[in-house]
């Protein structure tokens, strides 16, 4: 009674209009990478690569900062991978490099042909 009856749509134009139409479909996920690579990944390969340097620069008088947060200063290097640091006199831990945080204060360079004053 007061039900109307359902026509079928006329069909539309065929599909298969190519590759731009696959090119706008994957245009979103294309810049989602975009930004994703802008925003997150390329400025922690800056951070990882400046972290890599300031390890391999470390040498004997550094005044360091570890992970945990203890403060020393680099009295060797025991063998690649580890350091040797002074917390306190007459105290010293061997540390992995890679858990020093940061790098307070450079030790001045020797100069083994300065004359004594």
């Amino acid at each position: 009674m007061f039900v109307t009856p359902a026509y079928a749509q006329a069909a539309g134009a065929p599909a298969g209009g190519g590759i731009t139409d696959i090119f706008i479909q994957l245009m979103p996920i294309l810049l989602l990478v975009v930004i994703f690579w802008l925003l997150i990944f390329r400025p922690q390969q800056k951070r990882m690569k400046a972290q890599q340097a300031m390890l391999s620069a470390i040498r004997r008088g550094d005044t360091v900062v570890t992970t945990g947060g203890i403060v020393g200063k680099v009295t060797k290097a025991v063998d690649g991978e580890d350091l040797e640091v002074e917390i306190a006199p007459t105290v010293k831990v061997k540390l992995v490099r890679g858990m020093i945080a940061d790098v307070r204060s450079k030790a001045e360079p020797v100069n083994d042909n300065k004359p004594a004053a």
